[in-house]
C-alpha cells in the first residue's frame, strides 16, 4: 500500500483551488520557484573544505562574493 495515491493529489489539488483561487495559484508557484532559485545561488557560494588561509578551530565555510559584487567592492 503506498502512501501517495493519484486520488490523494486530485484531492490537494482541489483543496489548493478553493483554499487561494484559480488565479492565485501561478502567483504562489512564481514565488515558490523565486525563493528556491535564490536558496540555491546563496549555496553556491559555500565553500566546506578548508584551505591554507584556514586557522585550527576556525571554521571551514567560507562564502564567495559573486563575480558582479568583486568589481564594486
Amino acid at each position: 500500500m503506498e502512501i501517495f495515491q493519484p486520488w490523494h493529489l486530485i484531492l490537494v489539488a482541489i483543496v489548493a483551488i478553493v483554499l487561494f483561487g484559480g488565479r492565485k495559484l501561478p502567483e504562489l508557484g512564481k514565488g515558490l520557484g523565486e525563493g528556491l532559485k535564490g536558496f540555491k545561488d546563496g549555496l553556491k557560494g559555500i565553500q566546506d573544505e578548508p584551505n591554507a588561509n584556514t586557522k585550527p578551530g576556525e571554521t571551514a565555510h567560507i562564502v564567495t562574493p559573486k563575480p558582479d559584487e568583486q568589481q564594486k567592492a
